[in-house]
């Protein structure tokens, strides 16, 4: 069992009487059914219209269209937008199922905490930089990405929206929805904890030319969506989660991009994990590197003489519980 946190203990509070479990399954399916739409809309709609501009432009479309569009700036733009449904969704699930602002997800102050952000976002770059040398060391591999430098800098800021958009839908479902709502119903944390990074995790699996390689980023995703729901819990704010999670997706989308699939936008690639001439023993050390630098990532977010550690918000700034007697 988890000792106690008495920032997440306000945090889990917060939720109030009207977060029950047929609730959060009503809100959840909300919240699907808006991602579901949202995708189809960003990447759909601009599946067809890449494809009429190549037709328009006399390619022969031969090759997987979506995947194709995906792989392209303006598919991966589509497919972080495509998030929003997410952030749509738990807007309506908070205001109309759980009668709550959805700034409640943000902490137990109704706030991100721009701190805690700060110190998650710093802690894995640095620690991604780690994991890059690495990687490099394995297989040294590292080459100019397909986008001009000039273009980089010019699809820059939108790529860090676009990426913040995805990011924080995430987070403000699985660490701030889920994990708040569940906390408010179930005392195990193999329910409230464990549950939601199961469900995160499952979510990126996919088909891979290369399975042991494929577990092994499974693996380590799970390992960094620990770390992310251990900052909720030790402050009961997503402002860390929140940073920390940016930071990974933008080092991998916009610096050093592993995936031939997103990495149109990188400015360099490394040796591509969904390529050839990987082998088990390669596998299993990506997944301690993984590991490895999940943990350090924590460590630089609580060791006391850490100056990234994490504050916890001052009780004086939290929200006030809801009454039990509120209709």
């Amino acid at each position: 069992m988890m000792g106690t946190s008495r920032a997440f203990d306000r945090y889990r509070r917060s939720a109030g009487e009207k977060t029950t479990l047929p609730r959060l399954i009503a809100g959840t399916l909300i919240v699907i059914a808006f991602w579901v739409v949202s995708s189809f809309a960003a990447i759909g709609i601009g599946s067809y219209l890449f494809g009429m501009g190549r037709i328009g432009a006399g390619e022969a479309l031969e090759t997987d269209l979506m995947m194709d569009f995906i792989a392209s700036p303006a598919g991966i733009a589509a497919m972080l937008l495509s998030f929003s449904g997410i952030w749509v969704g738990l807007w309506l699930a908070m205001r109309f199922v759980h009668r709550q602002p959805l700034s409640a997800l943000f902490g137990a102050g109704r706030r991100l905490s721009r701190g805690g952000f700060a110190r998650g976002f710093l802690a894995v770059i640095l620690t991604s930089l780690l994991s890059e040398a690495l990687i490099y060391l394995i297989r040294p591999e590292i080459v100019r990405g397909p986008i001009p430098p000039a273009s980089w800098l010019l699809f820059l800021l939108p790529a860090v929206l676009l990426t913040f958009i995805q990011t924080s839908a995430e987070e403000v479902l699985f660490r701030g929805y889920m994990m708040r709502g569940l906390a408010a119903r179930f005392a195990s944390p193999l329910v409230w904890f464990l549950l939601p990074v199961i469900v995160f995790t499952a979510l990126h699996w996919g088909a891979s030319a290369n399975p042991a390689v494929h577990l092994s980023g499974i693996l380590t995703i799970g390992a960094f969506a620990l770390v992310l729901a251990a900052t909720v819990w030790l402050t009961g704010n997503l402002g860390a989660a929140f940073g920390a999670h940016l930071a990974n997706n933008l080092f991998g989308f916009t610096l050093i991009s592993h995936q031939d699939t997103y990495g149109a936008l990188a400015l360099f690639m490394g040796a591509s994990l969904e390529g050839p001439g990987w082998t088990a023993t390669d596998a299993v050390l990506l997944t301690l590197i993984g590991f490895a630098c999940s943990a350090l990532t924590l460590a630089l977010l609580v060791h006391p003489r850490s100056p990234l550690k994490l504050q916890t918000e001052p009780e004086d700034v939290a929200a006030p519980v809801p009454s039990q007697r509120q209709p």
